[in-house]
């Protein structure tokens, strides 16, 4: 026998035991059966994560379906109407006492401008309408935000003990709405005064976390808003309450502590503020005062009118931006 014969068997042989190794040792062996009870394992696994991923995809679009409602919803408390501005300043009025308030407001500056001026001028005449017309739509818009802003400061002094309140309660077992009434009966206003609306409004059929969320329209402040973000994610998609209240604690603890330092550092520029002001206020007092000639003629000569009316403008307006770069939002 030759070489190439040999050489032909060989490889013959090794063909054969290729095939053979291919399709007949994993019979053999158990490999194709063990093969498929993996691949038995890998699909039973990979349904279950996809089950899983399934519910934690549908958490997350209720997650984000609260949030873009929550959204919408505070886009719209941004421009509140009239009874809106009323009710977040802790007043009672309706529109139309809101008017005659305003409307009275408005004749008595008419009347007190008119009477400083001298009767039969129309110059003067035009003066006392303008003063009104500041008065009446000014001074009563004024003060809704000087009560707003001081209904704020005190519900975000107050509202991070009334969180901490609710954490210890679902901590020990209460429910929340039971939390929420400990609060209305221990703490100051208007904390209580707006817990006590999202009980009244849970109890004519609104669900809970839409109450807490309506808490922003009357009371339109970050920390309403987690509030109500909070609760209305957790009755939607569940969870920890009592542990995403506790964060929620020490988050509005910290804004609090932020902003008192803010005002802290920002006391100085407000002082210097002040004191340019009211620089020129004084000065023309003290010179009434020594020479009550000399500066008489800004307001019994027309042209001094004018120039304490332009006098008047570029004050307010340098009132305005010193207030606008020393008031620090965050």
């Amino acid at each position: 026998m030759d070489i190439k014969t040999i050489a032909v068997v060989v490889l013959a042989a090794g063909a054969v035991a290729g095939v053979a190794w291919v399709f007949i040792y994993p019979i053999l062996s158990g490999e194709r059966t063990t093969e498929q009870r993996v691949d038995s394992v890998a699909k039973s696994t990979a349904t279950r994560g996809g089950a899983g991923r399934g519910q934690v995809r549908s958490r997350r679009e209720q997650v984000e379906d609260t949030l873009k409602d929550l959204e919408a919803r505070n886009r719209n408390a941004k421009n509140p109407p009239l009874s809106t501005r009323i009710m977040q300043a802790g007043l009672d009025w309706s529109k139309k006492k809101f008017f005659i308030v305003s409307g009275a407001i408005g004749a008595a500056a008419f009347m007190a401008a008119f009477s400083c001026f001298r009767f039969g001028q129309p110059l003067d005449l035009a003066l006392a309408l303008v003063a009104a017309g500041v008065c009446a739509f000014g001074v009563p818009q004024w003060l809704l935000r000087f009560l707003r802003k001081r209904r704020e400061a005190k519900f975000i002094s107050h509202v991070p003990d009334a969180v901490d309140v609710i954490v210890r309660g679902v901590k020990s077992g209460l429910p929340l709405l039971d939390s929420i009434k400990v609060i209305i009966a221990d703490s100051p206003e208007p904390v209580c005064t707006e817990f006590r609306v999202i009980i009244e409004t849970q109890a004519i059929g609104i669900p809970l976390g839409d109450a807490c969320a309506k808490m922003y329209e009357r009371m339109p402040l970050a920390e309403a808003n987690f509030f109500g973000i909070v609760v209305a994610i957790q009755q939607r998609a569940g969870g920890n309450l009592s542990e995403a209240l506790g964060n929620l604690s020490r988050v509005l603890r910290d804004r609090k502590r932020m902003k008192e330092k803010i005002v802290a550092m920002s006391m100085e520029a407000k002082a210097s503020a002040a004191i340019i002001g009211a620089l020129p206020l004084i000065v023309m007092f003290l010179v009434y005062l020594t020479s009550p000639g000399y500066i008489t003629l800004l307001w019994t000569d027309t042209r001094g009118l004018w120039m304490l009316a332009a006098s008047a403008f570029w004050m307010t307006t340098g009132v305005v931006v010193m207030k606008k770069m020393i008031n620090f939002d965050f």
